[in-house]
């Protein structure tokens, strides 16, 4: 297993409402659909919990993969992948693709 953590700001001129109905439309269903997505969640930057200031994204997605190497050889060059990371990068500025593992 592996985790994928995309951090990332809205582009300029990209309303909230707009992405959002996206992501539950088409980002959620289509790359849910893939196998080796285990589970896959985008999250809304609201707050900071201490400090003062906003959080440095906008918005961060955690996916749960099951085959980092048959996902990004297979899935991330096939059409279903490209279709959605095409429409997802008019949407984001600049996201970071993080593989993360957890600490044991």
């Amino acid at each position: 297993m592996a985790n994928l953590i995309l951090k990332y700001r809205l582009k300029d001129g990209v309303s909230p409402a707009d992405f959002e109905e996206w992501v539950r439309t088409t980002d959620y269903p289509k790359m849910r659909s893939l196998e080796r997505v285990q589970s896959f969640t985008t999250y809304r930057c609201e707050t900071l919990l201490m400090g003062e200031g906003t959080p440095d994204a906008d918005y961060i997605e955690i996916f749960t993969i099951s085959d980092l190497n048959a996902f990004t050889g297979e899935d991330m060059p096939g059409e279903l992948v490209q279709s959605v990371m095409g429409q997802f990068m008019g949407f984001a500025d600049e996201p970071q693709f993080i593989i993360a593992s957890e600490v044991k």
